[in-house]
């Protein structure tokens, strides 16, 4: 069941990381400025992460199989109205449905790993589990990038809703709740459940873990899914297809980066640690990114970045280790808001920076990758500095 469920998530990974491939061709057809091509590819994390408290809620509420068969079909509208789009408004209403309609697709995921594995096995399957989604974003790279090459960008939209609608029949044939138990209580209201969310917001601790969840993977899905094929073919003239090998060979990297450091996990205290290192030390590198133009260190630093970015998974078990037992879902469902949220602050403020290096003469890809690098800075100091929960200590 978990890895049906994972074809979902796959399948979001390849519709947010579509942009790196198309946005060159999606610029020729519409006409589209940098910051116009960061909405676009913003607008999908928008919508994605904009609803994941009332994912979690319904997870909790209805289950997960009934929250995801309800909402995915979303995305297969969404990606047919993409494919036919005639304007950039009709392609902005498409990313839009796309997003919502992946939008219980890791969390599902979370949860259901939560409810059936041991705990102390949570960080290395969880871990395992984003590798294995990332497998969508092998589509967007060498194999979309021929597609788009010789059959249009519009082709690529309708392949991956082709593929939504087999995901959907998969769940809905193989994926059962289990039965409910005898002493299961009377089901929570809306109302009651969203106030919940509130409450944990007022902990404390809840807003280093929110302030690191807005810029980790944000940074990656920023890179991977709107600049790397600008990057390549612009300052540094690679094809398309080019472009579209070394996507692939991130997406591979991305596979295994987040099951090793699940696997190497080093507990609640050293964990927190690691997250600050690793997330500096990305910051770092963004600015190498952004300051540097030889095409061989490029992509060194490209390699690098997908290597340590795989430590961001521990966030998820970071926040298990911080929220009591009965908060874990939603609290996953917060992290995963603020990741997607943060994803498209940052997607549409680099393209709003390209926008403005580009006016002033200035080379637009040094202010994208510095301004990353200084919202990771910023990320990781705030994590750094918040209050920490009790439990940590308890559990370290």
């Amino acid at each position: 069941m978990l890895l049906v469920l994972l074809s979902g998530f796959a399948l979001s990974q390849a519709y947010r990381t579509v942009t790196a491939i198309i946005a060159v061709a999606l610029q020729t057809d519409f006409g589209l400025s940098p910051s116009s091509l960061g909405l676009f590819a913003g607008l999908f994390a928008l919508t994605f992460g904009a609803v994941q408290l009332f994912m979690g809620v319904g997870i909790d509420l209805y289950g997960l199989r009934r929250t995801v068969l309800l909402t995915a079909p979303l995305s297969i509208v969404g990606a047919a109205l993409s494919a036919w789009s005639p304007s950039y408004g009709w392609l902005l209403a498409g990313q839009a449905l796309i997003g919502l309609g992946c939008a219980p697709a890791f969390l599902a995921c979370t949860v259901f790993i939560a409810r059936h594995f041991p705990a102390a096995q949570f960080a290395a399957v969880s871990g395992i589990s984003l590798g294995l989604g990332g497998i969508g974003m092998l589509f967007t790279g060498s194999p979309l990038a021929w597609l788009v090459e010789h059959y249009g960008w519009r082709s690529g939209f309708a392949t991956l809703g082709l593929l939504s609608a087999l995901s959907w029949l998969l769940i809905a044939w193989k994926v059962h709740e289990p039965a409910p138990g005898a002493a299961a209580g009377p089901r929570q209201s809306w109302l009651s459940a969203s106030r919940e969310f509130g409450a944990l917001m007022l902990q404390p601790y809840s807003w280093g873990i929110l302030a690191m969840g807005l810029v980790t993977y944000a940074s990656f899905l920023t890179l991977r899914g709107l600049w790397l094929g600008p990057l390549l073919m612009e300052r540094h003239h690679w094809s398309l297809v080019a472009s579209g090998h070394l996507a692939l060979l991130v997406s591979l990297i991305s596979l295994v980066g987040p099951g090793v450091f699940g696997r190497m996990d080093p507990g609640p205290l050293r964990r927190r640690r690691l997250l600050v290192t690793t997330t500096s030390i990305i910051a770092l590198l963004y600015a190498a990114l952004g300051l540097m133009h030889i095409g061989w260190l490029t992509v060194a630093l490209i390699i690098a970045i997908v290597c340590i970015s795989g430590g961001s998974a521990l966030q998820y078990a970071h926040v298990r280790s911080s929220f009591p037992p009965e908060a874990t879902g939603r609290a996953m469902a917060l992290l995963t808001m603020a990741m997607f949220l943060g994803a498209a602050l940052m997607q549409w403020l680099t393209g709003v920076l390209a926008s403005w290096a580009v006016h002033h003469g200035w080379d637009p890809f040094a202010a994208v990758m510095l301004g990353i690098a200084a919202m990771l800075g910023l990320g990781a100091l705030l994590f750094h500095t918040l209050p920490v929960s009790q439990r940590l200590g308890q559990a370290g």
